[in-house]
């Protein structure tokens, strides 16, 4: 008996259900259950018969009319009965199935039940036939009975060939037909064989049937499976996460994925017969994989040895693609080596995503230069060469300047943006000179190995500044920044990594502590300064919960009266131990740890407190940093200072750097909106030594500029451009419709100077230092004057006029215009220069005149001394244009 996986075919009915007794198993060939059997075959089989019925029904009109020809000389009622009646039984019960199953309704009905409706229609056939056999038993002697008798046994071989296909059918149309043949013919002899041969039939064929579905119900299982299977298959190869080969006894290709095929720009024809091998450039074993060691893929097709995930590289592509090739060898039944079959994977995705896991573990991802992990190991292959002495080396440590104020104002976007330009320029500097990596934020590496001469390395770092302090363009905007960079020599600074970090990051935060924009190069003694700076920063932390600060305030002059209108507050540090620390000194460090914004709220509530107690005319100046106008809490926070102090908005000025223009966008807009609503007025400070542009004064609602003392200081000093940079921010203000504060006045020529140049406002030594806030109230006590030295003491006071004049002189004759007008002198300004000591005459429209002599000069403007005072009345003072504050 053949035998299926080790088992017989007819041991099958043990995998298909409960099948009841064994001897009975012909009854379940003839009345199959949906439990026992594959339902699909079942369907089939009745499809089988209903498509052949209609054949049948038109044999059965042909051997009604076969029966209507022999009894045509005789044709009655009851012969016509006798041949319609049964015709139409059958053809009613035969169309009712045609119809079933072309309307489709059989996929509603179980197939068991169909079987069911087959067998009945096959019965109603069976007495159809017997009824005519009963009825034309007597035409047999007709001539024309052979006619009848072809029809009749064709017409029974066609049914019997179109029920066989439903056993039960088969003999439910016999069954009918042998009963009527034993009862017409009256042959019990006949009977007697008949009976026994019918039951033998019944069992054999529902025998045959069972064993035809066991057959069915395997090959279905088995076409199922294979189905499932290839569609399984297709579906992987089509997703391209894998691919299969197979190759002849010989190496060459008998099957390979279509879709590799196309990758590899070629048919599946044109690849089929190729030898495997040709698609492979060469072979390289990973660690990863759990290759056959350096064995090739060619020697284990040679000696048919299964492999398993060998790492070969493909021919015949343009880019570099990796493939893991899987394959064993396939045996006949007989031992005979047919060839090999395999699957393969593309490598090229995961060996791209591993070189890209180690670059990113090598190098930063936003610049793209060598991280920190990647530099140390630079740093240790420069120190020491292959037989480990050491080598002379460099490195240098960059900080960037005023980076963390970008990110606060602009963000974090800005700041990447700005990191990636940094990094182009400082590459570009080096150049092939050494390495430049990032270590993380805004801090730099530069390695220079061989390089030791320090004036070398001092001319690099000066590029290395004056490179980066360079504008940038990010976004449309223009961003300034500065850097600073720590230099230590290998092996004079530690010939070890660790400790040539150190010493130059020693000497990085020296390079800080100097000013910034510098480089420092390492000394021994930085390591005192290094530990002295970390203990101010533990002590700074602890500042405002002791009460270490205080407030010291600077008063703010009318350049014309010399009555005090103001006084910028400024916070002092009383230390213990180290006495008065400098703002310079503290104010960076608490910009480093993030303390600016406690230390501002802290200055602004306690300066609007000591406000409260001056006069109302004087106002309170608080600086506020960049940091704290990006806060969105400072509206809240001014509010909540005024309101404690009962001080009105309009006596707090805000003292802003064009630093908080680096995020000039909706958000500075809107903080301007909100504490202009407040009503506090706005002054720019260190105006001129930023790095933004003049765009912002357009919108910006500010009341004051102050000139920064570095222009006031030397002003007065002959060739000196001091004096036209002060005077264009004078024009500036003018312009606009704002003050002018003069800081840094110390002597008496600058002060002359300033009032010429018409600011309106100083502050300066000149009329006082920072006092603390007894003394403050003490002088607005006193009226707000100062008591200035002689020369101060009796200066007239100036007024601003705006008058043509004719300037006379010996140099010859030009138009010119008076602005600052008092009893003993003024100030004109003119196209052409005067030296000082010129004799010169204004004479007026109106014919007055006016002599004097030129006391300094300007590139065009100058001071004139009156050879006799004058009253102010003679040059029509209704024409002042304001009360200069100058």
């Amino acid at each position: 008996m053949r035998r299926v996986r080790g088992r017989p075919a007819n041991s099958m009915e043990s995998q298909t259900g409960d099948r009841g007794v064994r001897g009975m198993r012909f009854l379940r060939g003839l009345m199959p259950a949906g439990t026992t059997h594959d339902r699909s075959s079942v369907s089939n089989r009745v499809r089988m018969t209903a498509d052949a019925l209609p054949l049948v029904l038109l044999a059965e009109l042909t051997v009604a009319g076969a029966l209507g020809l022999v009894r045509a000389h005789r044709l009655d009622t009851v012969g016509i009965a006798l041949i319609v009646g049964p015709l139409i039984g059958m053809l009613l019960a035969g169309g009712l199935v045609c119809l079933i199953v072309a309307r489709g309704m059989q996929r509603r009905v179980r197939a068991e039940d169909m079987h069911g409706v087959i067998a009945v229609v096959a019965f109603v056939h069976g007495l159809g036939w017997a009824c005519w056999m009963f009825g034309f038993h007597s035409d047999m002697a007709s001539p024309l009975w052979p006619i009848a008798a072809i029809a009749h046994c064709g017409l029974l071989i066609l049914a019997t060939m179109t029920f066989v296909p439903v056993p039960i059918a088969a003999l439910a149309l016999w069954l009918p037909l042998t009963a009527a043949a034993v009862w017409v013919f009256g042959n019990l002899t006949g009977l007697v064989i008949t009976l026994p041969m019918a039951g033998l039939i019944v069992v054999a064929l529902g025998g045959i049937s069972e064993r035809s579905y066991v057959a069915s119900h395997r090959w279905l299982e088995r076409a199922s499976a294979a189905l499932k299977a290839a569609v399984l298959l297709r579906e992987f190869e089509e997703t391209r996460r894998g691919w299969f080969w197979e190759t002849d006894a010989r190496g060459y290709l008998t099957y390979i994925t279509p879709q590799l095929a196309a990758a590899l720009g070629r048919s599946v024809e044109q690849l089929l017969g190729t030898a495997f091998t040709e698609l492979v450039l060469h072979e390289r074993e990973e660690s990863n994989f759990t290759g056959q060691g350096e064995r090739t893929l060619g020697f284990h097709l040679s000696t048919r040895l299964a492999f398993t995930e060998i790492a070969v590289r493909a021919a015949g592509i343009g880019d570099a693609r990796w493939w893991s090739l899987s394959g064993r060898p396939a045996f006949d039944d007989g031992g005979n080596f047919l060839g090999f079959r395999g699957s393969g994977t593309d490598l090229t995705e995961m060996r791209k995503s591993e070189a890209e896991v180690k670059r990113l573990a090598s190098y930063d991802p936003l610049t793209g230069l060598p991280n920190r992990i990647m530099m140390r190991r630079t740093l240790d292959e420069s120190l020491r060469d292959v037989a480990g002495k050491p080598k002379r080396a460099a490195l240098f440590l960059l900080d960037l300047d005023r980076f963390k104020t970008v990110n606060d104002t602009l963000g974090h976007p800005v700041g990447d943006m700005l990191l990636g330009q940094v990094a182009e320029r400082l590459t570009r500097i080096v150049h092939t000179d050494g390495q430049v990596g990032r270590l993380g934020g805004d801090e730099f590496k530069v390695v220079l190995p061989g390089i030791a001469e320090r004036p070398r390395l001092a001319a690099l770092a000066d590029a290395i500044i004056a490179e980066l302090s360079k504008p940038y363009r990010i976004d449309g905007s223009s961003v300034s920044i500065g850097a600073s960079v720590g230099i230590a020599i290998a092996p004079d600074d530690g010939a070890a990594a660790d400790a040539l970090v150190r010493n130059a990051d020693l000497a990085l935060y020296a390079a800080k502590a100097d000013g910034k924009g510098v480089h420092r190069f390492y000394e021994p003694e930085m390591h005192a300064s290094a530990k002295d700076k970390r203990l101010l920063e533990m002590d700074l932390r602890k500042v405002l919960s002791e009460s270490g600060l205080s407030l010291v305030y600077q008063p703010v002059v009318d350049a014309v009266t010399e009555a005090i209108v103001g006084f910028e507050a400024l916070a002092r540090w009383n230390h213990p131990t180290r006495g008065l620390v400098s703002p310079a000194s503290f104010i960076p460090v608490a910009e480093e740890i993030g303390l600016i914004p406690q230390i501002g709220e802290w200055v602004l509530r306690t300066a609007c407190l000591e406000a409260a107690n001056w006069p109302d005319n004087v106002r309170v100046a608080v600086n506020i940093s960049p940091i704290q106008f990006a806060s969105p809490a400072l509206p809240g926070i001014v509010l909540s200072a005024l309101a404690a102090a009962q001080l009105p908005p309009h006596r707090l000025e805000l003292e802003i750097t064009e630093g908080v223009f680096l995020g000039d966008g909706e958000d500075t807009d809107a903080m301007f909106a909100k504490l202009k609503g407040i009503g506090v007025r706005f002054a720019l400070d260190d105006f001129g030594t930023g790095y933004s542009s003049l765009g912002y004064l357009k919108k910006a609602p500010f009341d004051k500029i102050k000139v920064d003392q570095s222009f006031v200081r030397g002003a007065a000093v002959p060739g000196s451009r001091n004096a036209a940079i002060v005077r264009a921010i004078v024009t500036l203000a003018e312009s606009l419709g704002m003050e002018t504060t003069a800081e840094g006045a110390e002597t008496p020529e600058e002060l002359a100077l300033i009032r010429s140049l018409g600011c309106s406002h100083i502050q300066g030594y000149i009329f006082g230092k920072p006092m603390s806030s007894d003394e403050a109230r003490a002088r607005v006590a006193q009226h707000g004057k100062f008591a200035m030295p002689g020369l101060l003491v009796s200066r007239d006071p100036r007024v601003a006029v705006l008058r043509s004049a004719m300037v006379r002189s010996n140099l010859g004759n030009m138009q010119g215009r008076v602005r600052n007008l008092s009893r003993t002198g003024a100030m004109i300004e003119c196209m052409t220069p005067l030296p000082a000591d010129t004799q010169v005459v204004l004479e007026f429209g109106d014919g007055g005149r006016i002599g004097g002599t030129v006391r300094w000069a300007g590139e065009d403007r100058f001071g004139m001394m009156f050879d006799e005072p004058i009253e102010l009345e003679q040059l029509n003072p209704g024409r002042m244009a304001k009360a200069s504050a100058a």
